[in-house]
């Protein structure tokens, strides 16, 4: 009996895609967009749906996929604010932990006091966001904006993996917090 020596167990995929082969991209990049709303959204499809709705034709556009889901999924499954905005990162990780029933506990009475919102800084408060989540098993992740603003998502802590990959391709460099 024979065996074919240039099997490679690791490489099984290796022939699939030639430079020939006929792969529609703009199909591959809506997948790998509606998978990431599926994460960012957990127990909710008619929201990832609603998403996917409002960007599916910016996409086959040829949009930027990392600034048109930003701007989808903002105050409704994802953030986007100001580094010099720690009252609006509050507001918006809170409202965005109320969708999962959390409340974060920020380690003060009242998070919108003015005394501490002036010495507050947005990664600190990421930090702490992403630290009382991980106790309900949920990961707060961020990107890089590649500007002074900070932004990012919530996705249940077992997808981990899954929303490194699925982020990773579609060019969203993430991050478990304020990395």
């Amino acid at each position: 009996m024979s065996t074919h020596t240039e099997y490679d167990p690791d490489d099984n995929f290796a022939r699939s895609f030639t430079a020939d082969a006929d792969i529609d991209e703009e199909a591959a990049l809506e997948a790998v967009a509606w998978q990431l709303l599926l994460l960012i959204n957990p127990g909710d499809e008619d929201a990832a749906m609603q998403q996917f709705q409002a960007c599916r034709d910016s996409l086959d556009e040829g949009e930027d996929p990392v600034e048109l889901i930003r701007d989808v999924i903002d105050w409704k499954s994802g953030f986007h604010v100001e580094d010099s905005d720690p009252a609006g990162l509050i507001e918006v990780l809170d409202e965005l932990a109320s969708r999962f029933n959390l409340r974060i506990e920020w380690g003060v009475e009242d998070p919108t006091d003015e005394d501490f919102l002036s010495d507050a800084e947005v990664p600190s408060l990421i930090g702490v966001a992403y630290d009382r989540l991980r106790e309900h098993h949920y990961t707060l992740w961020t990107w890089e904006t590649g500007h002074d603003t900070h932004a990012g998502f919530m996705t249940l802590q077992r997808d981990d993996e899954a929303l490194r990959a699925v982020a990773g391709a579609l060019g969203f460099h993430v991050r478990p917090g304020a990395g």
